[in-house]
């Protein structure tokens, strides 16, 4: 078996800075598609094998990804990736032309602030010990209103205190952004390094697992799940949701995309404009619920 996939995973990390996770999908897919290839022409798939790659040869590997259950997102990521890996091993020139599978964009459906605050509320009144719950309180208080994203979070360390009217936070591809943090928010982090029986220390996790590990984002969205169906919300209501209640909210309230494209720490701009569709339904869902015509 060519070596090529993983080398292809070592580019990603050492210089594309890309996250674990990607790292490890986009290197799964290269070892597929290498496999594939190798079956379908007979020979070993090269880098100038790879060169040579044709349209009909890649509709042949996503027809066999079909067959294995692959839906239309994921076929479209896989294509993604396999049009990365080409380019990679074989040039600009190596990866055919071809139209992915088309997907329909779904629009982030925002928690109302009333759900967040009663979700936030039930995870940390379900937690096994005081200091617990003001973790998962300042944890979900920093997605809602500050937008981070979970993995961020729970990735904070003991640096970021003391804390001020704004933090530094390390996002995707190691893009650092300034945050604003309402006294609310800061007053959470403060009750929960205030009640943790582990050591606050810079360069290490602040917030804290159950046996005094990382907290893994894991825990929070398995809290998040049990919360939201003991209150009866939809299946939508995730942490990831309140990170887009953020966004709807203060775009509803004035922020232009600009603005929020660096709250977010989005890279491009299209990212931040899908909240746009997200306010239109909004006021779409108001219109119909209070309008007498509606």
């Amino acid at each position: 078996m060519t070596v090529l996939p993983l080398e292809f995973g070592q580019h990603l990390a050492r210089d594309r800075r890309r996250s674990a996770h990607t790292v490890r999908a986009y290197e799964a897919t290269a070892v597929r598609l290498v496999q594939f290839l190798g079956e379908h022409w007979g020979e070993e798939a090269d880098r100038a094998a790879l060169g040579r790659v044709t349209a009909a040869d890649l509709r042949a590997y996503l027809a066999r990804r079909r067959g294995q259950g692959l839906g239309n997102s994921s076929a479209a990521r896989e294509l993604s990736a396999v049009k990365t890996f080409l380019k990679w091993a074989a040039g600009d020139e190596a990866s055919p032309r071809m139209r992915g599978p088309r997907v329909k964009k779904g629009v982030p459906r925002p928690v109302s602030p009333a759900d967040a605050i009663a979700l936030a509320e039930e995870v940390a009144e379900d937690a096994a010990e005081a200091w617990i719950a003001a973790r998962d309180w300042a944890v979900l208080l920093l997605l809602y209103g500050a937008g981070l994203r979970i993995g961020e979070a729970v990735g904070l360390t003991g640096g970021i205190l003391p804390l001020g009217e704004a933090m530094s936070v390390t996002g995707k591809r190691d893009k650092t952004r300034i945050v604003p943090l309402l006294p609310q928010v800061r007053d959470a982090i403060h009750a929960y390094v205030a009640a943790s029986p582990w050591p606050v220390v810079r360069g290490e996790p602040l917030f804290r697992g159950a046996k005094g590990g990382p907290l893994s984002a894991g825990v929070v969205r398995k809290s998040v799940q049990a919360a939201r169906i003991r209150l009866g919300l939809a299946d939508r209501t995730t942490p990831h949701a309140l990170r887009h209640s953020f966004a709807t909210h203060l775009l509803g309230r004035g922020a232009d995309l600009r603005q929020l494209q660096e709250l977010l720490g989005h890279a491009s701009l299209s990212s931040t404009q899908i909240y746009t569709a997200v306010d239109a339904a909004h006021l779409l869902d108001v219109y119909r619920n209070a309008h007498p015509r509606a």
